[in-house]
């Protein structure tokens, strides 16, 4: 391990250990300083957090992108500060922690036993969302968790989200989709981040008027089990508690061969994030190259 791994590591683990223990709000102030500081510092990740802006608000001008860029630091260290705290909320504070509409999708979806596949952005804390779901509606489900590097940094990753209830697969590997079709066969519940291709090898989907590439996955999934496929797109308002939506189901065609059904199920999935995202941009948390024109053909996405 390299020592800026180690450092890596360290802080996270020192987020874990120490924040958490912070009253909420002094809490929620650290979060916005942090994210007051690294905006004013004008990072790569800040930079590309407002490219990345322009193409959602294609009118905005760079004062506009600014002030987007800041309040979206300051969303991406609520998503921080509140994950470094999730493990020490109370159930009742998870429980009120968050609000979804029309969560009936999900419900009906449960209750008719078909397997239910909730396809998510990078907005706001998905773990929150998904700590919802364990506790309040007390349905376990698995997910994939992206290999990090240390190692040590991937295992804390993992061991946080199963002391959330949820059950985390690696990435890579090859047998995480085997395993996720299995468990909605049997009727089983999973969440799969979905806005932004690891492989390289995704669905050409149009957003926001560029080509990009999002994961295959979900649509796969749901054509090769049965399974219900939601998008699902999360934001925060000015209360502590966030907001969310689950979006209609995305049906599978009736017609053309596997990679065609893949293609118009994840353009449906990237339409219905650009809903959201169009609708609550400062909570889309995408620091890292997304769309084609940008991406290094050699390298994929980084």
């Amino acid at each position: 391990m390299s020592a800026g791994e180690r450092l890596t590591d360290a802080l996270y683990g020192l987020g874990w250990s120490t924040v958490k223990k912070l009253p909420e709000p002094v809490a929620v102030r650290l979060g916005q300083t942090i994210a007051d500081l690294t905006w004013k510092q004008r990072g790569k990740g800040v930079q590309r957090l407002e490219s990345n802006y322009a193409r959602v608000l294609p009118d905005a001008g760079p004062e506009r992108l600014r002030e987007l860029s800041r309040a979206g630091m300051r969303s991406y260290l609520r998503y921080w500060m509140e994950s470094f705290r999730l493990p020490a909320w109370s159930r009742e504070r998870v429980k009120s922690g968050f609000d979804p509409k029309d969560i009936h999708f999900l419900t009906d979806g449960l209750a008719a036993g078909q397997g239910v596949v909730l396809a998510l952005p990078h907005m706001a804390n998905y773990d929150l969302a998904g700590a919802w779901v364990t506790t309040k509606l007390r349905t376990p489900f698995t997910t994939v968790a992206e290999r990090l590097k240390p190692e040590t940094l991937y295992d804390r990753f993992v061991a946080y989200r199963e002391g959330l209830g949820m059950e985390v697969l690696p990435h890579s590997g090859g047998s995480a989709f085997g395993t996720l079709a299995r468990r909605l066969r049997d009727g089983g519940l999973v969440c799969l981040v979905a806005d932004r291709d690891l492989s390289a090898s995704g669905v050409e989907v149009d957003f926001f008027g560029e080509k990009t590439r999002m994961p295959a996955g979900p649509a796969l999934l749901a054509q090769q089990t049965g399974a219900l496929l939601l998008p699902v797109t999360l934001w925060y308002d000015d209360s502590p508690v966030m907001q969310g939506r689950v979006h209609p189901p995305v049906e599978v065609p009736e017609s053309g061969d596997r990679a065609e059904k893949t293609s118009v199920m994840t353009q449906a999935l990237a339409d219905a994030f650009a809903t959201g995202i169009a609708d609550h941009p400062e909570d889309w948390h995408m620091l890292q190259r997304l769309w084609l024109a940008d991406l290094d053909p050699a390298k994929g996405p980084s």
